[in-house]
């Protein structure tokens, strides 16, 4: 297989026509290796247009999914980001290019195993990975200019907005089955939030997401 052209492919098959057309997040593809980021078993599917699976009965979001939320969340090199929901460690990566700093929590520790590896082996030095339960964010090292939330959720937690700066940026799968919204949600003032809605897809839930209310009668 030759990698290169496969890389190649992906970028200008599968997401430059999902309207990714920021040259550096386009270039930050090709500089972040995805198969580094892929278990050995896949590494021949790793530029795929799907979803590749991870230990722990996890999986990747698939390439243009990860490249239209970077784009979309427009990360500056000053700032600090929270990620919630490790996989790989691939989307970190993508985001501590382009960040001063980046936090990914998952709650499976098989997981954050695998990213840490991952992250050593390529040398990314400004990302933390913890292992805890961020559904509802993570405020002991916030706030934050950018939240990225790797999961589904069925509906947004006021506790994980609160933790964005103002002029900060959320991005989120909200929703059911069978399809979600992809959210960017911006901190406009201490009560006011923007919300764009970018594209559907599906991904699964975030462990622990915070689910609607259900009366019952």
């Amino acid at each position: 297989m030759n990698i290169e052209q496969a890389r190649f492919n992906m970028i200008e098959q599968q997401i430059r026509p999902w309207d990714v057309l920021d040259q550096e997040v386009l270039g930050l593809l090709a500089v972040v290796k995805r198969e580094h980021f892929v278990p050995v078993a896949y590494q021949a599917l790793a530029f795929g247009d799907f979803e590749i699976p991870l230990p722990a009965g996890q999986q990747m979001l698939s390439p243009k999914v990860e490249a239209r939320v970077l784009q979309e969340l427009g990360v500056k090199k000053h700032e600090s980001v929270l990620e919630i929901g490790t996989g790989s460690g691939y989307m970190a990566a993508l985001l501590a290019h382009r960040a001063q700093h980046v936090l990914t929590v998952d709650i499976l520790p098989e997981l954050t195993t695998f990213a840490k590896d991952n992250f050593a082996s390529n040398g990314v030095t400004n990302v933390e990975a913890v292992t805890g339960d961020a559904a509802l964010g993570w405020p002991a090292q916030g706030p934050y200019d950018v939240i990225c939330v790797s999961g589904g959720l069925p509906l947004l937690p006021p506790e994980m907005l609160n933790q964005l700066k103002i002029g900060g940026r959320l991005s989120a799968f909200v929703g059911m089955r069978p399809v979600m919204t992809a959210q960017i949600v911006t901190r406009v003032s201490e009560t006011e939030f923007r919300v764009a809605e970018v594209f559907d897809t599906y991904v699964p839930p975030l462990v622990n997401a915070v689910e609607p209310s259900r009366f019952h009668f």
